[in-house]
């Protein structure tokens, strides 16, 4: 079990709770939900300032603090369990560990500190399944095509785009009021989350980072084992929620979790949870001690971690019974969250599937 986070880590881990049970409460989650950006970017600029979650993973000379993708998995799985709504996933997960990985050097010095410091929103846009084989065209730094599902992508002030040239995927870098460049807002059933298509028509772009497809790829496998982390919080807090209720709630003359059926479920969401724990932090491991297995281990617990978020929230749901389905009570909340998370960067079926490839298993039935 060395892959998982210890000593400073969990220190940390306490740390970060102590500020989201402030910042990311229930009443302020409601509140960011309400709002435009979807995030209030007072809040932002406080992880910025008190914990430094935007720079968590960036290297110090490029103005963040160094740490590592376990430590990062940390922040992600604290920040699913508070459901935090800002841009830590486009921001950190993609934008600045896609820069990490593919831009140049003079690039990284230019945009990588202001994104450390929560001075600048950015995340990363792409056509297609994954970034590594996007369908954006660029032509002579002009950009042209849609980016359909983009996080934060209407608030973001600096978007990384990957984007074919005709003769290799290059990165390039597009501000977020550049001439066209126009953003729609998707109306989703999570609203702790935000959604844009961004469409470009011939949309200048600075190019940072050529023949990138194979840094992106791993970047992206990286932001998918963040995201199996934040998805382990969201069950962690789903499965704490059902077994208080089930301790609390009296019926019969007896708490419901005395119940034989109530226990095995609450049980069942157990395992689930850390099944899932297990898969997130064994892939940030190997993310950092075996980049080439990065692939096979970030489908294996994205394809596990959606599936348990979707059961626990479902289930924690049905065990608050009446009460779970009112929109007063928070399980919708994650239940949503769970429904929306699982089709972010590629279903579990797909990521099974590509699974199977990766192990020489896709001829098989």
């Amino acid at each position: 079990m060395g892959f998982m986070p210890g000593g400073d880590a969990e220190q940390y881990r306490s740390v970060v709770r102590g500020f989201l049970a402030v910042e990311s409460s229930e009443a302020r989650v409601r509140q960011a939900m309400e709002t435009e950006s979807g995030f209030d970017p007072k809040v932002w600029a406080r992880a910025a300032e008190q914990l430094g979650l935007p720079g968590l993973a960036v290297p110090e000379q490029y103005g963040g603090a160094g740490a590592g993708l376990t430590e990062l998995g940390v922040v992600f799985e604290e920040a699913g369990r508070a459901l935090l709504c800002a841009p830590l996933l486009a921001s950190v997960g993609l934008a600045a560990t896609g820069l990490m990985a593919a831009a140049d050097e003079d690039a990284k010095a230019r945009y990588l500190a202001p994104i450390a410091a929560g001075e600048s929103i950015a995340t990363l846009a792409w056509a297609g399944p994954s970034p590594a084989i996007s369908s954006l065209r660029a032509d002579h730094g002009r950009i042209t095509g849609t980016a359909g599902f983009v996080l934060d992508g209407a608030a973001a002030e600096v978007i990384v785009v990957a984007a074919h040239d005709g003769q290799g995927l290059g990165l390039y870098i597009v501000d977020g009021h550049a001439e066209g460049l126009s953003r729609t807002p998707l109306t989703t059933m999570d609203s702790t989350r935000r959604l844009a298509r961004l469409d470009f028509d011939e949309t200048p772009g600075v190019l940072v980072g050529t023949d990138v497809a194979e840094p992106i790829a791993r970047a992206f496998h990286v932001a998918v084992l963040l995201l199996a982390a934040e998805q382990v919080g969201g069950a962690q807090a789903a499965l704490d929620s059902a077994v208080g209720y089930a301790r609390q709630r009296i019926q019969f003359g007896r708490p419901i979790g005395s119940f034989q059926a109530v226990r095995h479920r609450c049980a069942d969401m157990l395992m689930d949870v850390e099944l899932a724990r297990s898969l997130a932090y064994h892939g940030l491991a190997t993310a950092t001690d075996d980049p080439a297995e990065t692939a096979t281990a970030a489908s294996l617990a994205r394809s596990f971690c959606s599936d348990a978020y979707v059961h626990v929230a479902a289930a924690n749901l049905q065990i608050h019974g009446g009460i779970g389905f009112t929109w007063e009570h928070s399980a919708h909340l994650y239940l949503k969250r769970a429904k929306s998370s699982a089709l972010l960067f590629g279903t579990p079926t797909a990521h099974r599937r590509r699974l199977a490839d990766q192990l020489g298993l896709g001829g098989r039935r």
